[in-house]
């Protein structure tokens, strides 16, 4: 799961993707394209609607998507279009390109393919994004485990 800082939508992304499938058959993980809060904590605001939801993504520490991501995932879900793009940068070779996604193209009922970065925003925000990634990730997971 990738996003900008990762300090909002990827670690929401990674807690929830994470929570639907079983303990050890899978490695969920986050990043950010950027280098701004590396070893942070995600978003107070973040933490506090994966509470409300049930999860916990408190442990989780910002970190910089690196090449090696390549080597290390098999699918790489961008939260969107800029961050798709950046990652795709980065790819060295079709095998690293074909890995990467934009995580809303897998549900057929969002219109609009981008998570909206909530950090600038209030907590409703927040609860959209939580409420869009979580109905994605039921898509993904059914996916994954069929």
């Amino acid at each position: 799961m990738v996003c900008l800082g990762n300090i909002c939508r990827s670690p929401l992304a990674h807690g929830i993707l994470e929570s639907k499938l079983p303990t050890g058959h899978f490695f969920v993980d986050s990043a950010g394209t950027a280098n701004y809060h590396i070893g942070s904590k995600p978003d107070h605001r973040s933490i506090h609607i994966a509470q409300v939801n049930g999860l916990d993504i408190n442990s989780q520490r910002a970190r910089q998507f690196s090449v090696s991501d390549f080597d290390n995932f098999d699918i790489i879900y961008a939260m969107d279009q800029s961050n798709y793009q950046n990652i795709l940068d980065l790819a060295q070779t079709e095998e690293d390109k074909r890995k990467v996604k934009l995580i809303l193209n897998e549900n057929p009922s969002i219109t609009d393919k981008n998570v909206p970065d909530p950090y600038y925003g209030g907590d409703s925000g927040f609860e959209y994004v939580f409420n869009i990634l979580n109905e994605t990730c039921d898509i993904v997971a059914s996916k994954l485990l069929y």
